[in-house]
């Protein structure tokens, strides 16, 4: 019997063009391929945003403030997280992700490199809305957000989940939040599409990840990754091609693929600086304060009530 928080699944589907949400890349063996995909040459946003961090260290944390409640969505590894807490000194830290296996294993490395600290892990989908546990603080809260995952929204979600995100704070509370920035082409395409195929194979894992939620019978080998920069959203796509005419069933359903046809799975949306700083605006960040690195290629942002 197929479960009721997955039918939001079935029915991307069932859509023309089909869709998944890139929630579910997120299984262990996902955010282990993710992991890989953050050290390949092609991949630009991690080491340009770890770089922007160190190179600013001091006057972010001037505008931080020591002695935060650091809650960091999306936590993944906690390597960005174990850096940040280093240079604040946070009074607790709460990581929040979809992957909980793979979170406890992170946050359990956090408390062994950061003794003393207090490190929790939050099983939880940001996209539902977070709930943090009634004994953590309100006063003083800084909400992390690296990595620009805020581009895999549509603007209209962006702001939904950034307003979500200003209620969680306090009016001394605050936001740390990393963008990627408008490039070249050639540049964004290469960091979604590498040579080696780790990225093609973090798409398709997906659907081995929803085998087992829904009960489908996707064949991984019968897709292709695309992924490609569409000019008129600002926006990287992803997607998986059917190779050949298919037939795929789940519980209490299925559909017909014809060759070419394509699942969306993802977007990654570059955000021009101005228009991301109005968004925030207009979530209730109404401060804004950010830095870039040399070319120009990502930002960090520290947004204020």
């Amino acid at each position: 019997m197929l479960l009721p928080r997955y039918t939001d699944i079935t029915h991307g589907l069932a859509r023309r063009p089909a869709h998944i949400s890139p929630k579910y890349f997120y299984d262990q063996r996902g955010s282990e391929l993710f992991e890989a995909i953050t050290r390949l040459p092609e991949y630009y946003p991690t080491r340009t945003e770890t770089a922007l961090m160190r190179q600013h260290a001091q006057a972010i944390a001037r505008a931080v403030g020591p002695g935060r409640v650091l809650v960091e969505l999306g936590a993944g590894n906690c390597q960005k997280a174990r850096a940040l807490c280093a240079l604040i000194r946070p009074a607790c830290f709460v990581g929040v992700d979809i992957s909980d296996d793979f979170l406890e294993e992170a946050v359990a490395g956090l408390r062994a490199a950061l003794p003393g600290l207090d490190a929790r892990a939050l099983a939880g989908d940001l996209t539902q809305g977070v709930d943090l546990p009634r004994d953590i603080p309100r006063a003083g809260r800084l909400i992390f957000y690296p990595g620009s995952s805020i581009g895999n929204f549509d603007p209209p979600q962006a702001v939904e989940l950034l307003t979500h995100m200003r209620e969680l704070v306090d009016a001394d509370g605050g936001l740390l939040i990393g963008i990627d920035l408008p490039k070249d082409v050639a540049v964004l395409e290469a960091a979604y599409d590498d040579a080696a195929g780790v990225t093609a194979e973090f798409n398709r894992n997906m659907l081995r990840h929803i085998n087992r939620l829904i009960g489908s019978d996707f064949d991984t080998d019968q897709w292709l990754h695309r992924a490609f920069f569409n000019a008129r959203d600002s926006r990287i796509e992803m997607h998986l091609e059917a190779r050949e005419d298919l037939q795929v069933r789940w519980s209490g359903g299925g559909r017909f693929f014809e060759r070419g046809e394509r699942i969306h799975t993802e977007n990654s949306y570059k955000y021009p600086l101005p228009v991301f700083t109005g968004m925030l605006a207009r979530a209730g960040f109404s401060q804004a304060q950010a830095w870039t690195d040399e070319r120009g290629w990502f930002a960090v942002v520290h947004a204020r009530p």
